[in-house]
C-alpha cells in the first residue's frame, strides 16, 4: 500500500537522531514518514495517540532458547513468543541447541521450521550449529538462511550439542569465513573449568568459583586470534567477564572482526543478592559480583559491548533443584529484558535511546536484520510502547513463559509494556496478546 493506513502519536518517540515528540506514519506494514507531532494525517488514517508513553523500535532478541521442538516441556515457539510479545520483543532468533534435533542440518532446520511457522506470535530465524564433524553442512545451511552458526568451546550441557575441539574450531572459523558468515560463540575454556574446584551444592559463592573470569578471557582471546588470522566475523555470546573488555576493546580498535554482547542478568543482577540455594539465578557463565557489573556497564556505554540480549534458557521446575552443582543452568527473562535493563539504566543516567540501541539496533545489526532496529522510513512498522515511569512487582505467575521459574520473582521493575506492534498490527495490548499469531519465519539477507 502507498496510502497511509496508521499513525501512531506520541510525546516521546524514540529514533536514531534523539528521543521527540513526532507522529510515525504506517502504510501497508512499512514505516513511511516521521512527522512532527501535530503533522495532520491523511483523510481517513487510523490515528494512535499514546500520550506520553515512549514509542520505541520493537526489541530484536537474537539469543533465545526455544527448545521445540523435542524439549516442549521446557519452553515452545506459542509461550516464547508470547513472552516476546508481551514483553516488547517482535523479533528472536532461535538458537540451535536444547531443541531436538538441533538445528546442525538443513533437514533439521526445516523440521523447526515447520513447529515454527503456525505458533509464531512474532517474528522468528534460526542460528545453525557447529558441532564436530558436520563443516560439511555449513554451507547449505547458510544457503538455507540461518543468521550464523554458534559453537562451544566448552561443554554444552546436552549431548546433542557437543563443543568444538581446537582444531575443529580453526576448521569452523575458515568454513564460515569463506562464506562470510558470522560465527557466535559461547567462550569458556574447557581447561580452565577443570582446574577449577567443582564442590557442588548450595553456595553459590562455590558455584561462582567453578567458573571463573579467567576462562571467558582465555577463551576470548582465542577467538580474537582466530579472527584475527583468518578473518572470520566471530561474536562473543553473553559476556559476562569484565576481564575480556580490553581484549575486545584492543582487537576492535585493530580492526578485528569481533563482536560482544552481555544479558539482563549480568547487567541488574549481582553475585552478591544470590541466596544459596537459589539456582533459578543460575547460568554459565555466571552472573559476577557488583564491580564486574560495572564494568559492563561502562562497556555498554562506550561500544566495546554491542548489544543486550536475554540468553532466555528456560527449563522445567524440577531441574531447578537447590544445587548449583547439578542444577539446569539458565535464566528465563524473555518478558523481563526490557524493564529490567531499563530499571537499571535509568538509574545510571542511561536514556531509552541508549536501551533501544542496546536491545533493537545493535542485534539487529548484528544479524543483518535491516527492516528491524529503528524507528525511520523503510523499516519495518514494528514498535514497543513503554510507560517508563510506570513501576510493577514481578509475579511469576503472570509471565507467558511455559514454565514460571524466574531470578526476577518479587522484583519491582521500571517500564510498562503498554503495546507491542508487528508491522502495523497491535500484538499485545495492556497484558493482552492476540490470539493469532501474526510471526513470519525469517531468512538471512543475502548480499547482492
Amino acid at each position: 500500500m502507498s496510502t497511509e493506513d496508521l499513525v501512531l502519536r506520541s510525546t516521546r518517540v524514540v529514533t536514531p537522531e534523539g528521543i521527540r515528540p513526532a507522529s510515525v506514519a504506517v502504510a501497508g506494514g512499512t514505516i513511511t514518514a516521521v512527522r512532527p507531532y501535530e503533522a495532520e494525517p491523511p483523510p481517513g488514517t487510523t490515528v494512535v495517540d499514546l500520550g506520553d508513553d515512549a514509542l520505541l523500535p520493537g526489541l530484536v532478541d537474537t539469543h533465545v532458547h526455544v527448545n521445540d521442538p523435542g524439549r516442549t516441556a521446557w519452553e515452545g515457539f506459542r509461550p516464547a513468543t508470547r513472552a516476546a510479545a508481551a514483553g516488547g520483543v517482535t523479533t528472536l532468533l532461535d538458537m540451535p541447541l536444547n531443541s531436538i534435533p538441533p538445528t546442525t542440518t538443513v533437514a533439521h532446520l526445516r523440521v523447526k521450521q515447520d513447529v515454527a511457522r503456525p505458533a509464531a506470535h512474532v517474528d522468528v530465524g534460526f542460528w545453525g550449529g557447529a558441532v564436530p564433524g558436520n563443516t560439511g553442512d555449513l554451507r547449505p545451511l547458510h544457503d538455507a538462511g540461518v543468521f550464523g552458526f554458534k559453537a562451544f568451546l566448552s561443554p554444552s550441557g546436552v549431548e546433542e550439542f557437543p563443543a568444538l575441539g581446537p582444531g575443529d574450531l580453526e576448521a569452523v572459523a575458515a568454513r564460515v569465513a569463506e562464506l562470510d558468515g558470522l560465527l557466535i560463540v559461547h567462550a569458556e575454556d574447557p581447561a580452565h573449568l577443570e582446574r577449577a574446584p567443582q564442590r557442588g551444592g548450595p553456595r553459590y559463592a562455590d558455584f561462582l568459583a567453578s567458573r571463573p573470569r579467567a576462562a571467558e578471557n582465555e577463551a576470548v582471546a582465542r577467538l580474537v586470534a582466530v579472527s584475527r588470522r583468518l578473518g572470520t566475523r566471530v561474536h562473543v555470546l553473553h559476556l559476562s567477564s569484565s576481564g575480556a573488555l580490553p581484549l575486545i576493546a584492543a582487537a576492535k580498535a585493530e580492526g578485528v572482526a569481533v563482536t560482544a554482547e552481555t544479558c539482563p542478568h549480568f547487567l541488574t543482577l549481582t553475585a552478591e543478592e544470590v541466596p544459596d540455594g537459589a539456582t533459578e539465578f543460575k547460568c554459565c557463565p555466571p552472573i559476577r559480583e557488583a564491580a564486574n557489573q560495572d564494568a559492563l556497564w561502562a562497556a555498554l556505554a562506550d561500544g566495546t559491548i554491542d548489544c543486550v540480549v536475554s540468553d532466555h534458557s528456560p527449563c522445567t521446575t524440577d531441574l531447578k533443584v537447590p544445587d548449583f552443582g547439578t542444577a539446569w543452568g539458565g535464566i528465563a527473562s524473555l518478558q523481563l529484558g526490557l524493564p529490567a535493563v531499563w530499571t537499571a539504566a535509568r538509574r545510571r543516567g542511561h536514556t531509552l535511546g541508549d536501551v533501544a540501541r542496546w536491545m533493537s539496533t545493535g542485534p539487529a545489526a548484528l544479524a543483518g536484520l535491516h527492516r528491524k532496529g529503528a524507528v525511520e522510513p523503510g523499516r519495518d512498522a514494528d514498535f514497543t510502547v513503554l510507560a517508563p515511569e510506570a513501576a510493577f512487582t514481578v509475579d511469576p505467575g503472570a509471565l507467558h513463559h511455559r514454565n514460571h521459574v524466574t531470578a526476577y520473582a518479587g522484583k519491582t521493575l521500571h517500564g510498562v509494556v503498554r503495546s507491542t506492534w508487528l508491522r502495523g498490527r497491535r500484538i499485545a495490548h495492556d497484558g493482552a496478546l492476540a490470539e493469532q499469531p501474526a510471526g513470519l519465519l525469517l531468512e538471512r539477507q543475502r548480499s547482492a
